[in-house]
């Protein structure tokens, strides 16, 4: 099978004027504060145009009929309601889209760095694959990501911008139109029913950023995403899970991919900082823990490596007493890579294993490997800045 053709967008040259699309209730309420908004008359204006902004959609000032000529006249002056540039679109043979995206250079920034997300439609549900950083800095042998070396942090604009420009191109907010290729769009008035945190980089890495995001995403007068459809997916950073938990109360995923040590080790480098043990105590006591609060636990099959009935059994021992779900990924080829993915039967066996222990253990379905859009496969080429520029730009 063939992937659908590449979708070169006209692109608009980037903006000087930063976006208010993305900003927090306080940044929307600094915004104002510099645009001569009076003290008293704040908290309406951030009210006014948080509702345009993340209920509607709206991508014009103009279009703000409730707020002031004169306010909407400096507004646009000063700033913009831009989305961050699509470099391309992208769409697999299964509906999966996958969009580069180009952010506004920062500081140093020799250029304008790029990434990338990813939207899968299923019947009834749409679930959007964000990114937290560009580029990584795990090195998880498995991962095309891992490839690319970090540039920076995403700030929460940027993250929260990844959602709105998704419900821009699908016609997602109220009143819009679809696109005119929006083949395989899940049937439900909300075409994005669920967020995760799976694409470029380690969200725990970047947690202020990515907890102001969600905030925003999770905001009941705006995005209004429920928390327990925002899934945030770690490597593994140990000291963060439980403080993500107190403070964010998400779901969560664990990237595990191994039983042991030697074998994760390889796999999963952060693993000889944070080993499975200290990992598995800190799922253990993740705030708010229950059946219905269950942790998803992601394991790549891959051929030859871990994939035995051995590792099967083990990897139910090593997660009894956790209310779990465990992800079994078909391995995702990506260029170079030196993984193969295991045979279906062989996948067929181990899941066996996990269900009969009583573990919920879907076998996940690839989507969008034709476009290098499944899991593992996302890998921006934009930035291959020299060290010292990305020292300057905002080091993690």
């Amino acid at each position: 099978m063939t992937a659908a053709p590449l979708i070169n967008l006209d692109a608009v040259p980037a903006s000087a004027k930063p976006s208010l699309a993305g900003l927090t209730r306080d940044g929307l309420k600094a915004a104002l504060t510099a645009a001569g908004v009076p003290e008293k008359q704040l908290r309406m204006r951030v009210g006014q145009l948080w509702s345009w902004i993340y209920v509607r959609g709206v991508t014009d000032f103009d279009q703000m009929t409730d707020v002031s000529r004169d306010l909407r006249a400096h507004l646009k002056t000063a700033y913009t309601l831009d989305r961050p540039e699509i470099v391309s679109e992208q769409i697999s043979i299964d509906g999966t889209r996958k969009w580069l995206l180009r952010l506004a250079k920062r500081g140093h920034e020799a250029r304008a760095p790029e990434i990338e997300t990813v939207y899968i439609p299923e019947s009834g549900r749409g679930t959007l694959c964000i990114s937290s950083q560009i580029g990584c800095t795990l090195t998880c042998s498995f991962c095309h990501t891992g490839t690319q070396r970090l540039v920076r942090n995403l700030d929460a604009a940027e993250i929260v911008a990844q959602i709105m420009l998704a419900r821009d191109r699908i016609g997602d907010w109220p009143g819009a139109a679809g696109p005119a290729d929006g083949r395989l769009l899940p049937n439900s008035d909300r075409k994005i029913t669920n967020v995760v945190l799976m694409g470029m980089g380690e969200p725990l890495y970047n947690f202020d950023n990515v907890r102001a995001a969600m905030e925003v995403a999770s905001d009941g007068e705006g995005l209004s995403l429920s928390k327990r459809r925002i899934t945030l997916s770690t490597s593994g950073v140990v000291p963060e899970i439980p403080r993500w938990g107190e403070e964010a109360d998400t779901m969560l995923a664990i990237s595990l991919h191994a039983t042991n040590d030697a074998l994760r080790d390889e796999l999963v480098p952060i693993n000889r900082k944070y080993p499975i043990a200290q990992l598995m105590d800190a799922c253990r006591n993740y705030p708010g823990l229950s059946n219905a609060r269950r942790i998803t636990f992601e394991y790549v099959m891959l051929k030859g490596v871990n994939d035995s009935l051995a590792e099967a059994r083990a990897l139910v021992k090593l997660l009894a007493g956790i209310p779990a779900k465990i992800n079994l990924i078909p391995f995702n080829p990506w260029p170079a890579t030196r993984y193969e993915c295991s045979d279906w039967e062989t996948i067929e066996r181990f899941a066996e294993v996990v269900n009969h222990a009583g573990y919920a253990s879907p076998v996940r379905t690839p989507r969008g490997r034709d476009i290098l859009a499944a899991c593992g496969q996302l890998r921006s080429e934009s930035l291959k800045l020299r060290a010292s520029e990305r020292r300057d730009a905002d080091p993690a």
